[in-house]
């Protein structure tokens, strides 16, 4: 994973609105905006923003069911996320130049 990859799913991850609703996701087989938008409270216009931002971040995919846009979410994406923070975690510093 580059460090673009890194920033997207950092970003997207870190805000509290969207971490919320990833767990919420990652606790089932797939969840439909419907269901998200009664969970948090907001609107779907911004639960639709909160879902577009994790899925270019390459955290949660969709699938049509009927007149249903169903989300899940793809722990793959998570475990080459930890792995490439923990690479540079274990890594060696770079110096910074002045």
């Amino acid at each position: 994973m580059n460090h673009s990859e890194l920033e997207k799913v950092s970003k997207a991850l870190g805000d509290k609105t969207r971490l919320e609703i990833f767990e919420a996701i990652s606790c089932r087989d797939s969840m439909h905006c419907g269901d998200i938008v009664a969970m948090q409270g907001v609107t779907p216009a911004t639960v639709s923003h909160h879902l577009k931002v994790l899925e270019e971040a390459g955290l949660i995919e969709s699938h049509r069911e009927g007149q249903f846009i169903f989300r899940c979410a793809l722990p793959e994406r998570l475990k080459e996320y930890t792995a490439a923070l923990a690479k540079i975690g274990s890594g060696r510093k770079r110096s910074r130049k002045h």
